[in-house]
């Protein structure tokens, strides 16, 4: 686990930001209307901004930057890390194919999954939150194999067309996979969980992916810890706020219209 770039050793009373579990795409517009209305009127003062994973419905390449929906959505990014508001993308199970070309034309920073960070003083694990869910076996066999280095160029070498075709595939098959699955077996395995914080040392974790927004704390060696599970888009927005004062789950209204529409 590495830790990213930043400041907040520095006492700044700009708070920092997370959201996850997005999933923009052009058949959700009043979700991608949200999002906007968020980098417009939240963002902007924040210091920095962490998506946490799935953040668009899929994402098979950087090579397919060049679709209108696409561009829509990193011109938004990239306008608001030119008003100073630090970005930092940490890839999901949908996004994971996220690549240094997305990175640059949005104007974020690749973090890994887990990574840590001073967050005003706690260090903090961030996370996806996949990597938790070990009593879904079936899906962390996949997460290994999407994750490999020599998959992911094979793939990455397909047509873009095929590459799209198999993706909506992958997701129905996902669908449907988990139609039939407890929900427990989709959530976080707790022993799992304290192994990786009391690798990290870590007294606080964020993260996404199960769509089940709480605070929960644990018992670990050392002390408690408080785990933050991040709210999904799909209806409503939702986002954590950190700042010296600790962490607040806030939500965010939907917005009345769209403010810009899928190309």
């Amino acid at each position: 686990m590495t830790a990213p770039a930043t400041d907040s050793e520095k006492g700044e009373s700009r708070p920092v930001l997370f959201i996850s579990d997005l999933h923009l795409s052009p058949e959700r517009p009043g979700g991608v209307a949200l999002f906007q209305r968020f980098l417009r009127e939240v963002a902007p003062q924040a210091r920095d901004l962490y998506i946490l994973g799935d953040f668009v419905e899929t994402w098979v390449g950087d090579d397919d930057l060049g679709s209108p929906f696409n561009q829509a959505l990193v011109a938004e990014l990239h306008q608001l890390a030119g008003r100073g508001c630090g970005l930092h993308f940490l890839p999901g199970n949908r996004d994971f194919l996220v690549g240094q070309v997305f990175a640059k034309a949005a104007g974020l920073t690749l973090i890994p999954d887990p990574a840590m960070l001073n967050l005003f003083g706690t260090p903090t694990l961030l996370s996806h939150g996949d990597l938790f869910c070990s009593d879904d076996i079936a899906y962390q066999a996949f997460r290994t194999q999407v994750r490999d280095p020599d998959w992911q160029t094979a793939f990455l070498s397909r047509p873009l067309a095929e590459r799209q075709r198999l993706a909506r595939e992958m997701r129905e098959h996902s669908e449907t996979a988990k139609a039939v699955k407890g929900q427990d077996i989709m959530d976080v395995n707790p022993e799992t969980l304290r192994g990786y914080l009391e690798a990290s040392g870590a007294g606080r974790v964020i993260h996404g992916h199960t769509h089940r927004p709480a605070r929960h704390t644990h018992t670990v060696a050392g002390g408690t810890v408080e785990r933050w599970v991040l709210p999904d888009w799909y209806e409503s927005g939702g986002y954590l706020r950190c700042d010296d004062a600790g962490c607040r789950a806030l939500p965010f209204p939907p917005a009345p219209f769209p403010l810009f529409t899928a190309g």
